[in-house]
């Protein structure tokens, strides 16, 4: 019986380092976010500049592609149009 008490107890003091542990790595996170925080607040608005410039970017790229698939599009419609224009023309007339 002594044996399993002595057990007991030896289980307790462990679960009571291994939760003093958890309370220290708990408490030390929560110090660095703490210290941290100024910096993170430093960077804030360092990163809404990048993320504005990089949807800038993102959306000139697009409008150009989209303007290039226009400009190309309208080009065959002319071009289309140029060779289609006598044939429709004849069959106008005939």
């Amino acid at each position: 019986m002594f044996e399993l008490l002595a057990f007991l107890a030896v289980l307790a003091v462990g679960g009571l380092v291994i939760g003093v542990c958890f309370a220290a790595l708990v408490m030390v996170k929560f110090t660095l976010k703490l210290v941290l925080l100024p910096v993170k607040l430093l960077l804030l608005p360092v990163l809404a500049i990048i993320v504005i410039v990089k949807l800038g970017v993102l959306l000139a790229l697009g409008f150009a592609f989209v303007a290039a698939i226009a400009a190309v599009v309208i080009a065959i419609a002319v071009v289309v149009g140029l060779i289609a224009a006598p044939f429709a023309l004849f069959a106008a007339l005939t």
